[in-house]
């Protein structure tokens, strides 16, 4: 798997370092704060700016993103108030709208990322991108 991730990423122009070295050592991270800090970025408009950056924090860069201050710099990045947002993490209203976000996704036979879905149709995995826009176009 990790290799065909480093030739996915090679073939888009996107960074990679191996979870096996370095800092990612502990892989796979505990994401949930990364998870409820997207959720926040999208409903006030910086969460895909996020998410991008979070995911090339680490498998780009091997950064570990557990930890705080990492994930308040990538808030910032993205045009968000990290201070702010990582308060909201906290909110009852956040932390529901996660669980419902996951109970969606069991709901749906979702079991990794990424995954697509285009109606009662599910499509896993990012070689599938394009399987799932033809089937939306039709």
């Amino acid at each position: 798997m990790w290799r065909d991730m480093e030739r996915r990423c090679k073939t888009r122009g996107l960074p990679w370092r191996d979870p096996k070295l370095g800092l990612l050592d502990r892989f796979p991270q505990n994401g949930l704060l990364a998870a409820r800090l997207t959720l926040v970025g999208l409903d006030q408009g910086w969460g895909r700016d996020f998410a991008h950056a979070v995911y090339t924090a680490q498998f780009g860069d091997g950064a570990d993103i557990t930890d705080t201050e990492l994930l308040a710099k990538l808030v910032a990045q993205a045009g968000g108030d990290a201070t702010a947002a990582l308060a909201a993490t906290q909110s009852d209203a956040i932390k529901a709208k996660l669980r419902a976000n996951v109970d969606q996704a069991i709901a749906l036979g979702i079991y990794g990322a990424p995954s697509f879905t285009v109606g009662d149709e599910l499509f896993w995995g990012d070689d599938r991108l394009e399987d799932a826009l033809d089937w939306a176009a039709e």
